[in-house]
């Protein structure tokens, strides 16, 4: 089955919260003691919580796509080879259609786009990323997840040569690694992270089909703007391993900017084919022309489109067939 990373760039319409009345902030009646039978039990005595059927029969689900796709010669990890030439103008038109296009109407959830040309989207400041785990996944995969996100915030920030770094502490680039126990965190930690965010962001995550794997969701500095200052993705810890990579590996690119697939893209993980798993040479070109610093956020694919060329022509020239 087809892996579905969505990127969902909500950058426009953002609904303000409004503050709840139904309960004070503040209360003069003390509580009532509660009864020693039911006081909550000693944390260190109570048993730890397994994960549901749900999840397991997820983890099984996707334990049988990986192979599948495997079976199939899929999911490569080599980044493209003398199989999957390509030109400059090829990798241009790519840009075009990656950098430029949208999946998803701005603002509308799910729903797709006509597939017209945007503008240039791009983080200016600073990406600090972290990593966040829901109770139930296991320690040694909270391990082996961060470092792979480590190792790869690393290779980004040596490809675009913009500042993209790890942090323990304040974050812009939130990755959250979720099971299917920990869906009813999703919403709510987002709303923690962006408090002006939309309903049709948030509508999402209330039933994600097992067909979307992991999905990223962008918003700009200000609304309507097209300058990102704000990332959240959302992977699930019921995949296998390189599943999940390749979860990483798409969606913070999509959250730096390549936010659309296109089928024609090659070697690509931008094209939802599953010949590749992680992030390819091509892909690595893409980055680096969209953070050239001639690109700015907010310029039209009629602006951009000389400055693309040429950059893809210096990357390019020579690795395809004319």
């Amino acid at each position: 089955m087809r892996r579905a990373a969505l990127a969902i760039l909500l950058l426009a319409g953002l609904a303000a919260c409004e503050s709840s009345t139904l309960a004070p902030r503040k209360t003069e009646v003390p509580p009532h003691a509660r009864p020693s039978e039911l006081r909550p039990a000693d944390p260190e005595s109570e048993a730890p919580r397994e994960p549901s059927l749900a999840s397991h029969d997820l983890e099984v689900y996707y334990a049988r796509v990986q192979a599948d796709l495997l079976t199939q010669g899929l999911l490569r990890t080599d980044g493209g080879g003398p199989d999957t030439p390509f030109t400059d103008t090829m990798l241009a038109r790519n840009f075009e259609r990656i950098a430029l296009a949208e999946e998803y109407e701005r603002g509308a959830g799910l729903r797709p786009s006509r597939g017209e040309l945007g503008r240039v989207k791009k983080w200016t400041k600073p990406v600090r990323v972290s990593a966040e785990f829901g109770a139930l996944v296991p320690e040694d995969q909270r391990v082996q997840d961060r470092n792979m996100l480590i190792q790869y915030v690393n290779r980004l920030n040596r490809v675009t040569g913009h500042p993209i770094s790890m942090t323990t502490g304040a974050a812009n680039f939130h990755v959250l690694f979720m099971s299917e126990d920990d869906k009813a965190q999703i919403a709510p930690r987002i709303r923690q992270l962006v408090p002006d965010v939309s309903p049709s962001a948030l509508e999402v995550f209330e039933n994600l089909p097992r067909s979307i794997h992991c999905l990223v969701i962008a918003f700009s500095e200000n609304p309507g703007g097209y300058a990102y200052g704000e990332a959240i993705a959302v992977i699930r810890s019921e995949h296998p391993d390189l599943l999940r990579r390749s979860c990483i590996h798409e969606e913070v690119a999509q959250g730096l900017g390549l936010g659309n697939d296109w089928p024609e893209a090659r070697p690509s993980i931008f094209n939802d084919d599953d010949e590749f798993a992680l992030l390819t040479t091509h892909d690595e070109m893409l980055l680096k022309i969209l953070y050239d610093p001639r690109l700015k956020p907010g310029m039209d694919a009629d602006t951009a489109r000389p400055i693309v060329k040429d950059l893809a022509a210096q990357l390019a020239g020579g690795l395809g067939p004319s």
